[in-house]
């Protein structure tokens, strides 16, 4: 995402910087998907039951964790792991203006480190940092850096490359651009230099949820300052600290990386990680096709959200002992139809509530993603702060729904809309579900294939009235902020992110004073109100928390990765431990550790 500061005249560089930022905000919205629900019939679904139950039949869950990992034996070094993709990150890994979904978070997670990191009890801890603290009324916030770290091209890990690295991602360093990150750290006052290991963020306003955003969903690694100030290649000369160095990268067919041998973190055999030697990641779009590559040996591991997949060809591979499989629906994405709620028909409540009644929820899962994964009622997934279990969806009621349509169109409305969707098979055929669901309460749906960028220009410019999407890893609610304020900080502007385009004076609140208070209970009790008022409107329409699986060829292990560092990382670390604020977080919403990966030999 790129941003250029200080250019509005119209100049070439001025004309430029316009474009740019337009480029930027389409970059943003990529890491809310346009959604590929499911995936086309396998025929190894489970239809004994369905939701977490199915999953967890199946043992499916993240408490069940990596099949075969019992039976693994102690990790071995060497080896090349071959991780197939969702996608590829065609602007680069110039991480404060980068377009990262969930593939791009997998390669930050090999090359860079962040410095906090979520673990298995929900909060965000120090990581490349080695204390993050703040003063009583979280405005003051210092952050200590463990020593003797180094970037892969020798520089040090000091105070000053990360007081940069924040600037750039603020949008105060003048060698970088940046837009989200601008808007997410709006309420950072300054960064200054306290010694050599010591960094202090002054915040315009209580900040209790700082931590969280120095994580960023793992999009905020932090570079070496050679990467950072430069001008032409820096999205493609990637220097960071992590467990990998980067050899080359052609873009739409491969990504390798080596293994880094003065790597900060010390595995129990008393060397650094990584175990494997290389890693390659490999773009592969299609579900059917990467699945078909772990099969082949094409990769020995890969990462899908294609519930049927999971449930079936997957799972079928996991039982027979060809596959290891680690699945987990914690702190997932949501997959759900955004509303545009600037235009007709969905500026009025009725229709919105009409949509909600009309699609019987739980037989959709089943229809699209064979009942593997979980129905969802808002926007904050099970296990993340602010979960609501009933928060007071309209329930389904074709009844109903027919009757609020009739109301609205005897008010002078019309009942037909757009529905934009991907072209891909899985999405067209549920889209097409849909339609069907809406014309029994006589709303009539015409059908818009696009392709992505197409689908996030129309979301962008409101252009669109209905359409799937997947977003929102659970985590720290204040990181819903950026999609939910119903305008940019200190602007009347409307945010351009905020693609469902409602403004709401309850949600605005909810995220303003969620991001400052610092009591947990208080804080759990505003973004639960947020979750209500998201019920109460329908701003938009919630189907189900998106499983992940992480698939690897039977002789890959360690998907969870080790323990995460403790006051001394350049010493042994354990294998396991029972201390949940010593375990990384179970979710794969925002990729997983690949350091402690190794292959069998």
């Amino acid at each position: 995402m790129a941003h250029s500061l200080g250019f509005t005249d119209g100049s070439a560089r001025g004309r430029r910087a316009t474009g740019v930022r337009r480029a930027a905000v389409v970059a943003l919205v990529l890491a809310a998907s346009l959604a590929a629900c499911g995936g086309e019939k396998s025929g190894g679904g489970a239809t004994k039951a369905s939701g977490a139950t199915g999953l967890a039949a199946q043992h499916l869950t993240a408490e069940d964790g990596e099949s075969g990992l019992a039976k693994a034996g102690k990790p071995v070094r060497g080896g090349t792991l071959t991780y197939g993709i969702e996608g590829e990150s065609n602007g680069g890994f110039c991480l404060p203006e980068a377009q990262l979904a969930i593939s791009g978070m997998l390669v930050v997670r090999a090359v860079y480190d962040t410095l906090t990191v979520p673990n298995a009890e929900g909060d965000y801890v120090p990581y490349l940092a080695k204390s993050v603290t703040s003063n009583d009324d979280h405005t003051v916030w210092t952050i200590g850096l463990r020593s003797g770290i180094t970037f892969h091209d020798g520089s040090k890990l000091d105070a000053t490359v990360v007081k940069n690295n924040l600037d750039a991602y603020r949008g105060t360093y003048p060698a970088r651009h940046s837009l989200l990150f601008s808007f997410l750290l709006h309420d950072v006052a300054s960064v200054d230099v306290v010694d050599d290991l010591t960094v202090k963020v002054t915040t315009s306003r209580p900040w209790a949820a700082f931590p969280a955003q120095l994580y960023a969903s793992s999009r905020m690694g932090i570079l070496a300052q050679a990467q950072l100030d430069d001008p032409d290649t820096c999205h493609s000369k990637l220097i960071g600290t992590g467990p990998f160095e980067l050899e080359s990268w052609k873009p739409g067919t491969s990504l390798k990386a080596k293994r880094n041998p003065k790597y900060w973190q010390t595995a129990p055999d008393g060397k650094p990680y990584p175990y494997a030697d290389a890693i390659e990641f490999k773009p592969i779009p299609d579900a059917q096709i990467l699945t078909n590559a772990i099969r082949s040996g094409e990769v020995n591991i890969m990462h899908t959200s294609n519930s049927q997949l999971i449930g079936g060809t997957l799972r079928k591979e996991r039982d027979a002992g060809k596959l290891n499989l680690l699945v987990s629906s914690e702190k997932a994405e949501i997959s759900f139809i955004q509303l545009n709620n600037t235009k007709p028909p969905f500026d009025d409540v009725r229709m919105r509530k009409a949509v909600m009644q009309a699609i019987d929820r739980k037989a959709a899962n089943q229809f699209q993603n064979d009942g593997y994964a979980t129905v969802a009622d808002g926007p904050i997934p099970p296990g993340s702060l602010g979960y609501v279990e009933d928060p007071g969806l309209p329930k389904y009621d074709p009844k109903a729904a027919k009757e609020l349509v009739a109301d609205y169109v005897a008010d002078g409305g019309s009942s037909t809309l757009s529905f934009i969707t991907g072209s891909d098979a899985a999405s067209v055929r549920f889209v097409e579900y849909l339609r069907q669901q809406l014309e029994k309460v006589d709303i009539k749906v015409t059908i818009k294939q696009l392709d992505q960028t197409a689908a996030i220009n129309a979301a962008l410019g409101k252009s669109y009235q209905a359409g799937l999407f997947r977003n929102y890893p659970g985590g720290d609610p204040d990181e819903l902020k950026v999609w939910f304020a119903g305008g940019l900080p200190g602007t009347q502007t409307a945010n351009p992110v905020n693609l469902a385009g409602f403004d709401d004076p309850v949600v605005n609140q909810a995220l303003e004073d969620g991001r400052s208070e610092g009591d947990p209970k208080k804080r759990e009790a505003i973004y639960q109100k947020l979750v209500k008022r998201m019920a109460e409107q329908v701003f938009d329409v919630w189907l189900w928390d998106v499983p992940w699986g992480i698939a690897t060829a039977a002789d890959v292990h360690g998907i969870m990765g080790p323990p995460l560092p403790g006051d001394d990382p350049s010493k042994p670390g354990p294998a396991t431990t029972k201390d949940a604020a010593r375990q990384p977080s179970p979710g794969l919403a925002t990729g997983h550790s690949l350091l402690g990966l190794w292959v069998a030999t």
